[in-house]
């Protein structure tokens, strides 16, 4: 039996952490022995962990990654405080000076390259170690593996990333998972060395779970709604365009349709500035922002259509949840969006702008007969894909 260890940073609710763990309800426990490293035992999700799994003790050094730099400071680790201090700073003054979006990427990565050689190396030695979300540092630098494997679960493309810095991490690496072929393409075209190692696995679903799950009804907050309900489930996030939404229901209502609600369920650091956003245009009462939810699924079946507003996605783990539960979906025209449905056969995509998703929601909204082809076809769909991790045995060999 071979050993491997898998490691994140938590299990805090979102598409790549139910990804994990449906990827762990999948895995022959026959064949590997697996230890999970979480940097935090936070998150929902650390219950449905495999009882064959076995979780490795926090390690504190690693945990501060999802503290503050407050507590931080409190558990007087000083070293990695500081590593904290000296990125949060450069990536700001680098972030104003080009004008980025996301400053918090390149933040990241230089937390990790001041913060690694006071950081603690794993004991033990793995056949196969697997980092499941970036940056990849802890796998390629503190871990003893035969080989090594990291996962690309977005759109690189999109990510405004020390590229110099990441291939010193990339390159230490045996394989490169991406989530989907138009992923697997956006990350070559940027760092087009790495093309020999990059191979494509989706994302693992349980179908089953989650119809299971989506008959629960019990603090279903939006089945009595009478309304059109449009639900969107992702962080609150620049990435995940949620103020995009905000602006798009405003015009809806504009236009004259009031009986359309907008529900998210999601968390985020953007929280704030999209409540204020919500509260400018008066829209406290049809865009309703219902946090953080482990089941998820009721409020996707109460739906008449599930949106992804994305500025970038890999493959939104949330659209095909949906799908399995037979709703309509549409999201907006990210660069990888034909890798996840195909346009007016299992869902519609939109422009990439707030006047692309008033127009696709207007639409589907008139348009019966299309949300009536989009629900048979995802219906009559196998969505169960156990067979996937063939392919992570085979590289694990």
């Amino acid at each position: 039996m071979k050993r491997m260890l898998i490691a994140t940073f938590d299990l805090e609710i979102g598409g790549v952490e139910r990804s994990l763990i449906n990827l762990l309800r999948h895995l022959d426990y026959e064949k590997f022995q697996v230890d999970l490293l979480l940097y935090r035992h936070s998150g929902e999700l650390l219950n449905e962990i495999p009882k064959e799994v076995n979780l490795l003790p926090e390690m504190k050094e690693y945990a501060t990654f999802r503290k503050s730099i407050l507590e931080t400071a409190s558990e007087k680790l000083y070293s990695i405080l500081t590593a904290r201090l000296r990125a949060k700073l450069i990536a700001e003054f680098k972030g104003k000076w080009k004008k980025s979006a996301e400053p918090g990427i390149l933040q990241m990565q230089l937390m990790w390259k001041y913060a690694i050689s006071h950081l603690p190396t794993l004991a033990g030695e793995y056949d196969v170690a697997v980092s499941y979300l970036w940056p990849h540092d802890f796998v390629a630098t503190k871990v003893n593996a035969t080989k090594k494997i990291a996962w690309v679960h977005t759109d690189f493309s999109q990510l405004e990333t020390d590229v110099e810095l990441d291939l010193q991490i990339w390159r230490k690496y045996h394989h490169i998972m991406a989530v989907s072929v138009s992923v697997k393409e956006a990350f070559t075209k940027k760092y087009a060395e790495l093309t020999t190692k990059v191979e494509v696995m989706e994302n693992v679903s349980s179908p089953h779970i989650i119809k299971s799950l989506s008959l629960e009804t019990q603090n279903n907050l939006i089945e009595n709604d009478s309304r059109f309900k449009l639900l969107t489930v992702a962080r609150l996030s620049y990435a995940k365009g949620i103020d995009m939404a905000v602006e798009a229901l405003k015009l809806l209502h504009t236009k004259g349709y009031k009986n359309i609600a907008w529900y998210v369920v999601g968390y985020g650091g953007d929280e704030a500035a999209i409540r204020t956003l919500i509260q400018n245009h008066n829209l406290q009462q049809h865009f309703i922002l219902l946090g953080k939810q482990t089941n998820p699924y009721p409020y996707m079946k109460s739906a008449n259509l599930y949106v992804q507003p994305s500025r970038y996605e890999g493959k939104a783990v949330t659209v095909e949840e949906a799908q399995i539960l037979g709703k309509p979906v549409l999201i907006t025209n990210y660069s990888t969006s034909k890798s996840q449905v195909t346009h007016g056969e299992d869902g519609y995509i939109c422009d990439l702008s707030i006047q692309g998703l008033v127009n696709g929601i207007e639409e589907i909204y008139h348009n019966e007969h299309l949300r009536k082809k989009l629900i048979a076809n995802c219906e009559k769909r196998d969505y169960s894909k156990s067979h996937l991790v063939n392919k992570l045995y085979q590289i694990s060999s």
